[in-house]
Order: C-alpha cells, then sequence, then structure tokens
C-alpha cells in the first residue's frame, strides 16, 4: 500500500512564487498532495494557489504566523492520517527535487524528523551575512548543551515528519518562531532527527517574516524558547 504524504506549504504574501513552487511540487511529486496555508495573505496568494487546481488551500481568517499556519496543516494531516507530512516553505528558497529523498527518510524508519539542511557536510555558510552566521553558531551550540545533538540548520523551513511525530506535535507546535523549539522539544521526548544536505536557493519573491533589524530580539528570544523547552517534562517516547 502506496504511503499517504502531504506537503504543508505556509504562505503569507507569496503571490510571486507560489504557482512556480506549486508546479515544482506537481511534476516532482505527483502522489503526494500539496496544501496551502494561507496565513490572511493580503495579496493573491490564495487565488494563484486555487487557479493552478493542483493544490488544496486553506484560508486561515487571521494571521497567525509561521508556527500557526504549520500547526493548521499538520492538525490536517494528523486528521486524515496521513503517513508523512513535509513542511515546504512557499518563497521558492527549496528544490522539489529534494523533498522525496527528505520524505523517504522518516517513511523507512530512518528517523522520525528529517530537516533539510543548508549546512551539513563540506557546505558552508560564508556567504550568508555576519548576524545570521552569528545566530546559526549559537543555536548550534545551544542544541548541543540542551540535548546533546548538532544541529546546523535550526531555521530550516523544509521538514518531514512521520506520523508519531504528526500525532505528538499537532496539538504542541510552538506559534511563535518555531523552529528552533521544536528540535529541543522533540529531541527531549526521543524522537530521531537527521539532517541531510539539501541545496536552497536566494529567496525568489516576497520579505522575510524576520526583518534584519530584529535579529538580536529574534535570536534572544529563540534562545529562551529553546531552555523552556528543554526543561519540559518528557511527554512521550518513540519505540
Amino acid at each position: 500500500m502506496q504511503s499517504k504524504v502531504l506537503v504543508i506549504i505556509p504562505a503569507f504574501n507569496e503571490e510571486a512564487t507560489i504557482v512556480k513552487v506549486i508546479d515544482g511540487l506537481s511534476k516532482e511529486c505527483p502522489d503526494y498532495d500539496l496544501l496551502v496555508i494561507n496565513d490572511a495573505s493580503f495579496d493573491l496568494t490564495s487565488e494563484f494557489a486555487k487557479s493552478t487546481g493542483k493544490a488544496m488551500v486553506i484560508d486561515l481568517p487571521v494571521n497567525l504566523g509561521i508556527g500557526g499556519a504549520v500547526q493548521t496543516g499538520l492538525k490536517y494531516a494528523g486528521r486524515n492520517d496521513y503517513d508523512c507530512a513535509v513542511q515546504f516553505d512557499a518563497d521558492g528558497q527549496h528544490k522539489a527535487e529534494d523533498l522525496p529523498m527528505l520524505a523517504n527518510l522518516v517513511l523507512t524508519n530512518e528517523c522520525d524528523i528529517a530537516i533539510g539542511s543548508r549546512f551539513v557536510g563540506d557546505h558552508s555558510v560564508e556567504k550568508s551575512d555576519w548576524l545570521r552566521r552569528l545566530g546559526i553558531m549559537i543555536f548550534e551550540v545551544f542544541s548541543l548543551i540542551l540535548i546533546r545533538k548538532r544541529i546546523r540548520d535550526h531555521t530550516s523551513g523544509f521538514r518531514a515528519f512521520n506520523k508519531s511525530t504528526i500525532n505528538f506535535i499537532m496539538h504542541r507546535y510552538p506559534v511563535d518562531y518555531p523552529e528552533p523549539e521544536i528540535i529541543v522539544l522533540l529531541a527531549r521526548n526521543k524522537f530521531q532527527i537527521k539532517e541531510v544536505f539539501t541545496q536552497m536557493y536566494s529567496r525568489q519573491g516576497g520579505v522575510s517574516s524576520i526583518p534584519y533589524y530584529r535579529g538580536p530580539y529574534y535570536m534572544f528570544k529563540v534562545m529562551i524558547s529553546m531552555v523552556m523547552a528543554s526543561i519540559r517534562p518528557k511527554e512521550f517516547e518513540t519505540n
């Protein structure tokens, strides 16, 4: 029996890229279901996504941020008994060709969560600005301290989750800058995490949800959330 895979595409004001992203995923992953979570965009993101006829679209009535949008997709995946859910950003930075590899890692039980990372192996971060490089190093050190595991790309928006992980986080997903915090929470509860290299392009449209001037505030807030996740009582352990 073929595994059911849902691709969750959180989108806020991504009219410039959403059609290209959907078309690419539909071509590379024809057997996967595509779900766009339109996070109360005020442009034509929803209309353009629906016009493709290749993706389901959920229109949120208010802007929930990336955490709320992804959690909406995870709840849909859990309630519809998907074997795997993959978060795939709508800004055109990820390669659709990499998605089956990421999904297969969790479908074959090699891990519970697979993270598409820019920085594993021999790939460097020299082209990133200094503030981003600093954040990468800080989050990496924090993961070593808090969960005894080196995670190179905490902020990656390209992740695959197996069914056990979906069922665990669909009601626990952090709503505010969630990616680093959820890694700590999952590791704390003995889920197996694996990072693999995936190529990342420059943003093809839209704007980042974290302006450059808010970088220090973002890093401080994320570090606090990671610490809090690390001291939460264990709730679940995989077999």
